[in-house]
C-alpha cells in the first residue's frame, strides 16, 4: 500500500520520541538519519513493523532505512514536522555530540567523518560521470563533433576542482571556517603551483589529489582553532584567516602535496598489482565482503580511494568487482521470491526493492528481505564473491574493467564502464560479472540459504527462520 510522504512522516516521528528527542535530521540515498537525545524512546518494534520502513540501523546516527527516492520525499516532511514543534532548536550539539561518543569508536568515527566529506559529492560526480561516458561515446562514434568539447568541458570541470570542494567539507566536518579549507585546498590544483619546486622536484597542479586537499584542509582547521586560542579578538578577524592560509598553505606546497601524491601514487599501483597479480582472489574477497561493509555503513570510507583512482588513471577498477556485491543480493531475493510463495508480505517487499537492487542499491533488499532471514544474506555474499572473481580473474588476464565515477552500480553502472580495452568487451566482462553474482546468489539461497524455513514469514514461526 502507497503512502504520501507526509504520512510516512507522521508516522515515523512519534515512534522516535517525537520532536523534542530529535537534535538532527540528514538523509544519504536510502536512509533517513536521526540524531536523537535518548535512543531509549524509541519504539524500535513498531518502527519496523510500520509499512515503508525495510530496516532500522542503531549507529553513530539513527538510520531508518526507507529506500530511494523515497527517502529524498520524506526527509523534507519530517524536517517540517520536527521544526513547527521546536524540537531541533531545543537540543544543543553536545547532545548529539555526546550520542556519537556513546556509539562509536574512534576508528569508526573517523571514518564516518571522511565518509560526510565525500558522500554529498556524490551527486557531482554521478552527473559529471554520466556525461563524460556519454562524450566518450560520442567521440568514438564520431558524432556532434561540434557539441563533444562542450561536453568535455561540463563533465570535466568538476573533477579538476573537486580539491576545493573536499577541503571545504573538510573544515566544515572538523569545526574550521569551510571557507578557509576551500582556500588551503585549492592551492593543490592552483596552476602556478608548477613553478614551485619542493624536495628538489618541481610540482604539478592536482599532484597529490583529494588526499593532499584533505590532508590541506585538515590542517588548516588545526591552525585556525590554534589561532583562535590567543589571538585577541579585535584582530581575530585579520590575524587568523592570514595564518590559517599562509601556515597550512606553505606546508600543503612544502611537504603535504609531495607526500599524498607518493601515497595516490601507491594506491594506484597497488591497486593494479593486486587485480593483476591474484584477480579471482582479491575479486572474491572484495565482493564477499561488501554486503557487510554497506550493512555497517563503513562502504562511504571508500569514497576517497575511488575518487583518486579515477584522478589517476580516468576510471576507478575498484567499483565493478564491488558491484558484484548487489548482483548476488539480487539472486538471492530472487530465490527467497521463489521459495516462500506463501510469504505474501515478504513477496511484495521483494517486488518493491527488486528494481533498486537491479540498479546497485541493495539497502533495501538487504534490510528488507536478506538480513532478517539471516542465512540468505550469508548466501548473497557468496553470490558476490563469485561475481567479484569472475570479473578479477579478467583483470588478471589484463582486461580491466573501470568506472568513471562513483555512485551508481548495477545495470546502472554500465554508461560510466571504461578499462583499458574496447567498451563491448568491457561492458561483456561487467555483465558477465552481474549474471554470475546473480546465478550463484540464486543458487546457493535456493538450496542452503532458507533451510529450515517453512510457511509464511510472517507467521509467529517467522523468528526461527530469522535466526543464522
Amino acid at each position: 500500500m502507497n503512502t504520501s510522504p507526509a504520512t510516512t512522516a507522521a508516522a515515523l516521528l512519534p515512534l522516535v520520541g517525537g520532536p523534542a528527542n530529535v537534535t538532527s535530521v540528514a538523509h544519504c540515498m536510502t536512509r533517513l538519519r536521526l540524531g536523537l537525545a535518548d535512543r531509549s524512546l524509541v519504539d524500535e518494534e513498531a518502527l519496523r513493523a510500520l509499512p515503508g520502513v525495510l530496516g532500522v540501523v542503531d549507529d553513530d546516527t539513527y538510520q531508518i532505512v526507507l529506500g530511494p527516492g523515497v527517502v529524498a520525499r520524506v526527509t523534507p516532511e519530517f524536517e517540517k514536522l520536527v521544526g513547527a514543534a521546536g524540537g531541533l532548536a531545543a537540543r544543543g550539539a553536545e547532545l548529539k555530540e555526546a550520542q556519537r561518543a556513546r556509539n562509536a569508536t574512534p576508528g569508526k568515527l573517523l571514518l564516518r567523518r571522511v565518509a560526510n566529506i565525500f558522500v554529498p559529492l556524490i551527486p557531482a560526480l554521478i552527473g559529471c560521470g554520466v556525461l563524460a561516458g556519454l562524450n566518450g561515446l560520442l567521440i568514438n562514434l564520431s558524432w556532434l563533433p561540434g557539441l563533444t568539447p562542450s561536453l568535455t568541458s561540463i563533465a570535466s570541470a568538476f573533477l579538476a576542482l573537486i580539491a576545493v570542494f573536499v577541503g571545504y567539507n573538510t573544515a566544515k566536518e572538523f569545526g574550521g571556517t569551510p571557507v578557509l579549507g576551500g582556500a588551503v585546498a585549492a592551492v593543490v590544483v592552483y596552476p602556478g603551483v608548477a613553478k614551485v619546486t619542493a624536495f628538489g622536484v618541481a610540482l604539478s597542479p592536482g599532484q597529490g589529489g583529494v588526499l593532499g586537499a584533505l590532508a590541506a584542509a585538515l590542517l588548516g582547521t588545526y591552525v585556525e582553532k590554534w589561532c583562535r586560542t590567543w589571538v585577541p579578538a579585535t584582530l581575530d578577524v585579520l590575524v587568523t584567516p592570514t595564518l590559517t592560509v599562509l601556515v597550512a598553505g606553505l606546508a600543503t606546497l612544502y611537504g603535504l602535496m609531495y607526500a599524498a601524491g607518493e601515497i595516490s601514487t601507491a594506491i594506484g599501483t597497488a591497486a593494479n598489482w593486486l587485480l593483476a597479480t591474484t584477480g579471482p582472489l582479491a575479486g572474491l574477497i572484495l565482493g564477499g565482503l561488501f554486503l557487510p561493509l554497506v550493512m555497517l555503513g563503513l562502504h562511504q570510507a571508500l569514497i576517497p580511494i575511488h575518487t583518486t583512482l579515477i584522478e589517476q588513471q580516468g576510471y576507478t577498477v575498484l567499483l565493478p568487482i564491488l558491484a558484484m556485491a548487489g548482483a548476488g543480493q539480487v539472486g538471492a531475493a530472487v530465490a527467497v521470491y521463489f521459495r516462500l510463495r506463501h510469504d505474501t508480505s515478504l513477496r511484495t517487499t521483494i517486488k518493491s526493492a527488486l528494481p533498486a537492487g537491479l540498479l546497485g542499491i541493495g539497502e533495501p533488499l538487504i534490510y528488507g528481505v536478506s538480513l532478517p532471514l539471516g542465512r540468505p544474506f550469508l548466501t548473497a555474499c557468496a553470490g558476490g564473491a563469485a561475481g567479484g572473481a569472475f570479473v578479477g580473474f579478467f583483470a588478471m588476464l589484463g582486461d580491466k574493467v573501470g568506472a568513471t565515477a562513483i555512485g551508481p552500480s548495477g545495470w546502472a553502472l554500465f554508461p560510466l564502464l571504461a578499462g583499458n580495452g574496447s567498451l563491448p568487451l568491457t561492458a561483456a566482462i561487467y555483465a558477465g560479472g552481474l549474471l554470475t553474482g546473480y546465478l550463484v546468489g540464486f543458487l546457493a539461497t535456493y538450496a542452503f540459504g532458507l533451510t529450515g524455513v517453512s510457511g509464511s514469514a510472517t507467521s509467529p514461526d517467522r523468528s526461527p527462520a530469522r535466526s543464522t
